[in-house]
């Protein structure tokens, strides 16, 4: 895949992202650590919510078909459809997991949330980076980026099935109308439309200002994307209706945009920056820059709260995650790891309660309270976590990423 230049990377620790050389920000894990695949819980906490045929089914919508892009539930909460117990029903009977892709381990763990405990442990190809629920939520695909192949996971078994061969994944999405899927080919500088299901090549879109690109997140219509370039400092805007490049603009030099999240009223896009430290905020009507906030060291992944007033921001050059009021869109806290850490990818527990993510170079993943910031769990892992996903999550679809579903 591709890479900065050496003199850019010394450059990104010189300011303190806190990355090893030459490894950019998302696109490689590194660094020794324990190995031994246990669990250390550190406080107790109350047992995930139920997800069974009875669990949440007042609270449930009907699922989409795919061919157009479904409305919002709410017009002004792009993630309303996210709420606690608002399952769709073909996920209802999903037992409740933490899939761990271990990038230098060519492997995926797999955690019982309830437990803290591996129960299970499957090979890959080679640099699995992401987790992605399907746009259907009935699979989950692992990026294996050097294996050029998706490993895909049966949510009702937690059992992998055959790799589909795929050309450099780096990271997968879908399109809101769920009728292509979108594999983020970082080292090609492309975006692949495929058909979401075979993983048929149907177009690449090649964007050769965006080197490093990385994540994405969708307009509220959906029709739109804003796609990060990591070692360009920049962003894409990418019509997906007509699978083409409308522009791209800078953030600054020496900028390296991570993860992408829309607001719940989608006005604003956020997004992280590992070497600036904090998180861009970007006019989602206009496409352009309009503010920065601070975060902490190596600001890199992005989570809504299930009550979509929060965004948990990962600091994972200095082991801590602050929190973003949506409403102010300024930040108001900020949870410290104890012992330092470094947090990077994941997602929020179904019923809203935990905040799990990868420690990327310390082969644990962190089980966070979303209500005091305590750290509940701290579980022994494969070498380089990176962007775990906690399945079954509430929601109607799914558009990628770790877990992107309205």
């Amino acid at each position: 895949m591709s890479r900065p230049p050496i003199a850019t990377v010394l450059a990104a620790v010189v300011v303190g992202v806190g990355v090893g050389l030459g490894l950019g920000g998302c696109g490689s894990a590194a660094g020794p650590s324990p190995t031994a695949p246990a669990a250390t819980a550190t406080t107790a906490r109350p047992a995930p919510a139920a997800t069974g045929p009875g669990a949440g089914a007042g609270a449930r919508t009907p699922t989409p078909r795919a061919g157009r892009i479904p409305p919002l539930v709410a017009r002004d909460d792009v993630y309303a459809a996210d709420r606690p117990g608002r399952f769709a029903p073909q996920v209802a009977d999903d037992p409740p997991r933490v899939y761990v892709p271990n990038s230098k381990s060519n492997s995926v763990d797999v955690i019982d949330p309830r437990t803290d405990r591996i129960v299970e442990r499957f090979a890959t190809g080679a640099l699995p980076q992401h987790v992605t629920p399907s746009w259907d939520l009935r699979t989950l695909w692992v990026t294996n980026d050097d294996g050029n192949s998706l490993t895909p996971i049966d949510p009702r078994t937690g059992r992998p099935g055959r790799r589909v061969p795929v050309r450099d994944p780096y990271n997968l999405y879908f399109t809101a109308d769920g009728r292509r899927a979108i594999v983020v080919a970082e080292a090609d500088r492309s975006l692949d439309f495929r058909t979401p299901h075979t993983m048929r090549l149907t177009k690449s879109l090649h964007i050769p200002a965006c080197d490093g690109i990385d994540h994405m997140d969708f307009t509220a219509d959906g029709r739109t994307a804003l796609v990060s370039c990591e070692f360009a400092g920049r962003m894409a805007v990418v019509d997906l209706r007509r699978e083409r490049l409308v522009k791209t603009f800078m953030l600054r030099t020496g900028a390296m945009p991570q993860d992408v999240k829309l607001s719940p009223d989608g006005r604003t896009f956020y997004v992280a920056d590992m070497a600036s430290n904090g998180v861009w905020l970007v006019d989602a009507r206009a496409l352009r820059k309009i503010g920065f906030v601070r975060t902490g060291l190596g600001a890199h992944g992005l989570y809504p709260s299930r009550d979509s007033r929060t965004l948990y921001v990962s600091n994972r050059g200095e082991g801590s995650i602050s929190l973003i009021s949506f409403r102010t869109r300024r930040p108001y806290r900020k949870w410290r790891l104890p012992g330092g850490g470094s947090p990077d990818m994941g997602g929020v527990s179904a019923d809203g309660r935990v905040l799990w993510l990868s420690g990327r170079y310390d082969r644990v993943v962190y089980a966070i309270s979303t209500r005091t910031g305590r750290l509940l769990a701290r579980i022994r892992v494969g070498d380089g976590p990176h962007g775990l996903c906690v399945w079954p999550q509430p929601g109607r679809y799914s558009i990628g990423h770790t877990g992107i579903l309205r």
